[in-house]
């Protein structure tokens, strides 16, 4: 099979590594793909926000499959150009995938069927927004983007000087531009975050193992939001109860809810949670694989990925057994420094080889280019995801942090609590 990965950042490597070690995958495409993406598939441009540029790219090489990573062409309607041309991909509808484009239309949803959630309400001014503060809420108080903002649209408000500021970001500046022109306050759930992604074909749908993500900047929690700083999976990380609870209460009232109303969800859906004190609560969907989840999920996977991917487009998910791993996986992101606010590019990455040779340890690529010299440099602000997968949680973050030891560049900064 001839298969186009449609991004180019960590999740990207992850899934055209795992789909290149498929004995169904003939040729692997990567548009735009990474440098290090580049040395296994062949690279090619496009804008991958645009539908029909997408779309006619898939058919110009043949693909029999193709995997949408990002979240940006899923929301401008990849899939309806795709599927308008009888090709094969992997993804929701636009519609479908509205539950990660619009925050406010997700949340109303989780009202209209029943699930579980933070308290919300949408504000469409600054004033609206004030008022609501005053009326419903107490800091902290949660700040949205209604939008798509690459997983920096959010801002936790611990005081009335914050929150103005996030306001003004959002609704006066416009730092996100159309994407914040309205957006969602919430109550500020506390407990342990978690993520747990699914992979569906509209009706039948089958767990994939879950994983925790670390979205602030800094240790402990501290700094802005990023789109992840790094991730864990490891048996048991949500009890069986506990899951049970999170497949009755959210997951399949959300695909029943899709499909009731007309837009049946097929592809990958992520729930971001809140493992809290009264159970769990849900506080975001994704319409596609998460990052940097997605690298740390994908080292667990004992299983083809190009057959899952056609039980999805098939309808067969139902009878497809997939089968984890039970060892445990971490994934830590080096990031450059000034991330995730302004950075510099082009700095020189030393010591890949020397992470890589660490035993049971993946090195994937972010935002990275090579030189004429073939050197790597950054050219994103999350950089690499160095993954590690062992025997025990314990021994896949030693394996991982002696990795990460093991490379520099000028700037470089990473998590030191991850899976801790």
């Amino acid at each position: 099979m001839r298969i186009l990965v449609i991004g180019s950042g960590g999740r990207e490597h992850a899934l055209a590594w795992k789909l290149a070690s498929s004995p169904h995958t003939t040729e692997l495409f990567c548009a735009p793909g990474n440098a290090r993406i580049g040395e296994f598939a062949t690279r090619l441009p496009a804008n991958v926000n645009d539908p029909i540029v997408l779309a006619s790219l898939a058919e110009s090489i043949g693909a029999h499959l193709t995997v949408i990573g990002p979240e940006a062409p899923l929301v401008a309607g990849v899939a309806e150009a795709f599927r308008a041309r009888g090709l094969r991909l992997v993804g929701p509808s636009s519609a479908a995938a509205r539950l990660e484009g619009s925050k406010i239309f997700a949340k109303e949803f989780t009202t209209r069927h029943s699930m579980p959630t933070a308290r919300f309400v949408a504000c469409d001014s600054p004033e609206n927004a004030r008022e609501a503060l005053r009326k419903e809420f107490q800091f902290p108080v949660v700040v949205k983007a209604d939008g798509l903002a690459a997983g920096k649209g959010v801002r936790i408000a611990n005081d009335q000087a914050e929150f103005d500021a996030a306001i003004n970001e959002m609704l006066v500046e416009r730092v996100f531009g159309e994407a914040g022109s309205r957006l969602l306050l919430e109550e500020c759930l506390v407990g342990r975050e978690a993520s747990v992604m699914i992979f569906t074909d509209g009706r039948d749908y089958k767990t994939i193992v879950p994983a925790q993500d670390y979205k602030r900047v800094y240790d402990d929690d501290q700094g802005p939001n990023t789109g992840g700083m790094g991730s864990f999976s490891t048996p048991g990380l949500i009890d069986d109860a506990t899951l049970a609870r999170i497949k009755r209460e959210m997951i399949e009232p959300t695909l029943e809810g899709m499909d009731s109303e007309g837009n049946p969800f097929a592809g990958v859906l992520y729930f971001g949670l809140m493992l809290t004190s009264e159970g769990p609560k849900l506080i975001e969907y994704n319409a596609r694989l998460g990052d940097p989840e997605t690298q740390a999920v994908l080292v667990r996977l004992d299983d083809d990925l190009v057959e899952i991917f056609d039980a999805v487009i098939d309808g067969h998910i139902a009878s497809t057994t997939i089968d984890w791993s039970n060892d445990s996986s971490v994934c830590l992101v080096a990031a450059s420094g000034g991330y995730p606010g302004e950075f510099e590019k082009g700095k020189l990455i030393t010591g890949l080889e020397a992470a890589s040779s660490v035993e049971g340890v993946v090195v994937f690529h972010a935002g990275t280019q090579r030189d004429e010299q073939g050197n790597y440099l950054t050219a994103g602000g999350r950089v690499l995801g160095v993954t590690a997968r062992a025997n025990t949680l314990g021994n896949a973050r030693a394996r991982a942090y002696e990795a990460m030891s093991k490379i520099s560049f000028d700037g470089m900064h990473y998590r030191s609590d991850i899976a801790v």
